[in-house]
């Protein structure tokens, strides 16, 4: 039986049971009109869809990680503390976040499983009051794929790519940048699959055998990718709950790739 790594995944009743911890903070990844009408008593905002970026060149990757040091400086966030994002359910915004904080050196970052549905706390309107802080980026370049390291690892067997956009996308029927298509030998199945009916996060168990019936082998590296690396946020995240040590996020994703013209694309077709 897999037990899987749920270090990124707290449930209601892990809430429930520190809520009132004075290292614990909690952010809501919802819009912010969403925010205003009601959030989790003590919850700060932080909607990461505006904060799009997708450059993967060396500059590029310098130019991300101090937008993430102001974002967080921003939150006050320190590093000390226990992050908890969250949405309406277990979805690609809190995702992000939690990939986004990983990615730059926070060692305790969780995301709500279940989100906001799963709680059946009572909603509030007031915004806490805190201090911004000066958060310092200790970059973790081992969960993260830059579009240079995935041409250098194309083809190798032991480094899998992971395509989690929906199947219209993946076929080039739904262009989303200057070419359609997919980057070549990518395993592809949509993000979705790895939610349950109930907005949670499919179990260890249940991941781990999906992920090896599609052919991701646990012991490979597995990039995954999207449009804009939020959804891919959430594949790393429930790959890591299955089992899969090795993973990255390649943040650039398809709006970087799908965007350029030196760098090779597949063309898959649906079997008919």
């Amino acid at each position: 039986m897999t037990r899987g790594n749920s270090k990124l995944l707290v449930d209601a009743r892990w809430l429930k049971q520190h809520r009132r911890d004075k290292n614990l903070l909690l952010v809501d990844t919802r819009p912010a009109t969403d925010y205003w009408v009601g959030h989790l008593k003590g919850a700060r905002h932080f909607d990461p869809f505006p904060f799009h970026y997708y450059d993967t060149s060396p500059r590029g990757v310098a130019e991300f990680i101090a937008q993430l040091e102001w974002i967080f400086s921003a939150l006050g966030i320190t590093g000390r503390e226990t992050v908890v994002f969250y949405e309406e359910q277990s979805g690609m915004r809190a995702a992000r976040c939690v990939w986004l904080l990983e990615y730059v050196g926070h060692t305790k970052v969780r995301m709500l499983d279940g989100g906001l549905k799963a709680t059946g706390e009572k909603l509030v309107t007031a915004a806490p009051r805190f201090e911004p802080m000066a958060f310092k980026a200790k970059p973790r370049e081992e969960i993260s794929a830059t579009y240079p390291y995935i041409i250098e690892k194309l083809g190798r067997p032991e480094v899998q790519i992971f395509d989690v956009r929906s199947d219209e996308e993946y076929f080039g029927e739904r262009v989303r940048a200057k070419h359609g298509g997919a980057i070549g030998g990518a395993v592809h199945e949509d993000w979705t699959q790895a939610l349950g009916a109930d907005g949670m996060v499919k179990s260890a168990r249940e991941l781990r055998e999906r992920f090896e019936r599609l052919g991701l082998k646990p012991e490979n590296e597995i990039i995954a990718y999207c449009q804009g690396g939020y959804r891919a946020a959430h594949a790393y995240i429930a790959l890591r709950h299955a089992g899969y040590d090795n993973v990255r996020n390649y943040f650039g994703s398809w709006a970087e790739w799908g965007n350029r013209d030196d760098l090779p694309i597949d063309h898959p077709r649906r079997k008919h």
